[in-house]
């Protein structure tokens, strides 16, 4: 991958248009924002930026048209300005004459925040480049900086549609993620993934490609996905699990785990045990005692003891979900053996996924060790799918052009 980076430009008094993801959790009742990883890395970003004199445009979204978290961004304002230690000016508008008005009358190493790109009907959806955002912000900024892996699988308007208009940079989020990445090109084996969390159908295709391509020596399955090549080798989890499966729509994708653990059973690893919730109290069961009475909710201690063995002799490691309900201290013990196995392993890892980042900080795994811990999510799992993404492809381009 080829793209040029923030040591490409100079920015003293631009204007720099910078997508970020701020995108948080929020409480349903009270509308409160709880900040994640996300904000910590690009506040990095923002710091560099204001001290290099740069007139700081950040653009960003929260939560979906009709959901819940779908709010202003008056709040991130607040909690960027805490983590930077300097005043982010919050504009209540996006692209309209307020924002226009609150660009023209920034100073160098003024930093300000605008609203909502998704307030915006056409940031999801049309032609990017001839998006309002696009047409009203262009003329007054300089640069163009994308520095949200998280968002560069989405052809979007704030992410794709200033290219052609001005210069495209990766910020140092998208930077480090990018070259993280590039160690994947071609890693070193063994290779091994462990592929859990609720969204096997994120999993399913990442695992037929790599193995497809022989480039996966070892795939240790946990969360539904282990659940689901459970049910693919003939085993009934019982009604509790099948009906969880159910609920989550999940059980379409049995048919692919079927198909790829005919093809590529060696390779793919599943649960030996597994352990049930019997009234809130956790029960390790064999698999050979399925079906349970109680929900499947973490592997159990040999099948964890199984694959901290293929994580100490692995070359390279990357991790997509957690191993089982890791929120519950009963069912947290297949996730905290497992990440603690690769907090202490020699090779390469790469770490991904929202749930992966909340159980790393919830048993307080030093990361500092690791290869990367990705911020991004579905981007990281389309990318390891081999699917191209529309932001990292126009970083690319630009790249290309003198």
């Amino acid at each position: 991958m080829k793209f040029k980076t923030m040591d490409d430009f100079e920015f003293d008094g631009k204007v720099a248009l910078v997508r970020v993801d701020l995108n948080s959790e929020v409480d349903e009742k009270t509308k409160k924002v709880t900040p994640g990883g996300r904000m910590d890395a690009h506040a990095q970003t923002v710091v560099e930026l204001a001290r290099k004199n740069a007139k700081t445009v950040l653009l960003a979204h929260q939560g979906r048209k009709g959901e819940y978290d779908f709010l202003p961004l008056e709040q991130h304002a607040e909690i960027l300005s805490e983590k930077i230690a300097m005043h982010v000016k919050f504009v209540p508008d996006v692209a309209g004459a307020k924002a226009q008005e609150a660009i023209k009358e920034m100073r160098p190493g003024d930093v300000i925040l605008l609203d909502n790109v998704r307030f915006l009907a056409d940031e999801t959806k049309g032609n990017p480049a001839d998006a309002e955002i696009v047409k009203a912000l262009a003329p007054l900024a300089d640069v163009f900086i994308l520095d949200a892996f998280s968002m560069a699988h989405r052809a979007q308007a704030s992410v794709v549609g200033f290219a052609g208009k001005l210069p495209v940079l990766a910020g140092r989020v998208m930077e480090r993620e990018l070259k993280a990445l590039t160690k994947f090109e071609n890693p070193k084996k063994p290779v091994v993934f462990v592929l859990g969390g609720a969204k096997p159908e994120d999993s399913l295709p990442v695992l037929e490609r790599w193995l497809k391509e022989g480039r996966l020596d070892k795939a240790l399955t946990c969360g539904v996905l282990g659940n689901l090549f459970l049910m693919a080798s003939g085993r009934k989890l019982g009604a509790e699990t099948e009906k969880f499966l159910e609920k989550k729509d999940v059980l379409k994708d049995a048919p692919k785990a079927k198909e790829l653990l005919a093809k590529y059973g060696g390779r793919i690893m599943y649960p030996s045990d597994v352990a049930v919730d019997e009234n809130g109290k956790r029960v390790e069961l064999a698999v050979a005692k399925l079906p349970a009475k109680g929900q499947v909710k973490d592997i159990g201690l040999e099948t964890s003891k199984a694959y901290v063995k293929e994580i100490g002799g692995a070359g390279t490691v990357m991790m997509n979900g957690p191993a089982g309900v890791y929120e519950s201290e009963a069912f947290a013990d297949g996730t905290k053996y497992i990440l603690r196995a690769i907090e202490h392993a020699h090779g390469f890892s790469l770490l991904g996924g929202g749930h992966t980042l909340a159980a790393l900080a919830r048993f307080e795994i030093d990361t500092s060790g690791m290869g990367y811990v990705s911020l991004s999510g579905k981007a990281l799992i389309e990318f390891l799918s081999g699917e191209e993404l529309p932001g990292v492809k126009m970083l690319e381009e630009y790249a290309g052009k003198k």
